[in-house]
């Protein structure tokens, strides 16, 4: 991964994702927005009963588009925005200020102690990342979360047309390539998790947005805008 790729986008990121999404009808807070829903509506809670405060990882957080969703949907919890970009990190920090722990890595070593995360997720950040380093990467955020913890990595559907086409008209998105479904699954449970589901989404732009309640009878299918991964450690 290289960090002057990303910062040089960090100021014009809203504007050039904007742009690049525009023929989905729908603008960038609504594909934000979605994700953290679905996260609480599919992560296992730890069987264990704890006091402390929900800990989030958003892995890739970039200029910290899924704040104000995580403060929405998990009201009390602690969020902390991880990112190779440290230019990004301060523009999220300006947008978001005390709402988030901003801290920057070196694209290899998520600097945590073990077991310090109750979720962990990455909003379509792996296809920027070399597909040789996802395992290992896998293998970091799995040591950073707690037994039972869950992982959630959603990610651009390489089989659907339009999905491509927007990933090709995006400029940040150019030296990008995508991931199935399938192998993605694969690399996480080889990295330790104990299961792991595929679920596909995004399969009516804004226009048929009536049609969005069948979704979840569709998640099995793998021709939806985008997909996520749900593991749990």
């Amino acid at each position: 991964m290289n960090e002057a790729e990303f910062d040089k986008f960090a100021d014009e990121y809203h504007a050039a994702l904007s742009a690049g999404i525009k023929v989905s009808g729908e603008a960038p807070e609504y594909f934000s927005e979605y994700k953290v829903a679905d996260i609480a509506s599919h992560w296992r809670p730890r069987t264990e009963v704890s006091a402390a405060p929900l800990r989030l990882l958003d892995f890739g957080a970039g200029v910290g588009n899924s704040v104000p969703y995580v403060r929405k949907y998990f009201p009390g919890s602690k969020l902390t925005c991880l990112d190779l970009s440290q230019r990004s990190l301060t523009v999220a920090e300006k947008r978001f200020p005390a709402a988030a722990d901003y801290v920057h890595f070196d694209g290899a070593n998520i600097p945590f102690e073990p077991a310090q995360f109750d979720i962990a997720y990455a909003m379509v950040v792996f296809h920027h990342i070399p597909h040789e380093d996802h395992f290992a990467l896998f293998k970091q955020l799995h040591r950073v979360l707690r037994p039972g913890g869950n992982l959630f990595i959603f990610e651009h559907n390489p089989y659907n047309p339009l999905t491509v086409r927007v990933v090709n008209d995006c400029a940040f998105d150019e030296n990008a390539k995508l991931i199935n479904g399938r192998a993605l699954r694969s690399n996480i449970l080889r990295a330790g998790f104990g299961s792991a589901q595929t679920r596909y989404r995004v399969f009516f732009p804004h226009g048929l947005r009536a049609l969005r309640s069948l979704e979840p009878a569709l998640a099995w299918l793998p021709l939806g805008g985008q997909y996520f991964v749900h593991a749990v450690k």
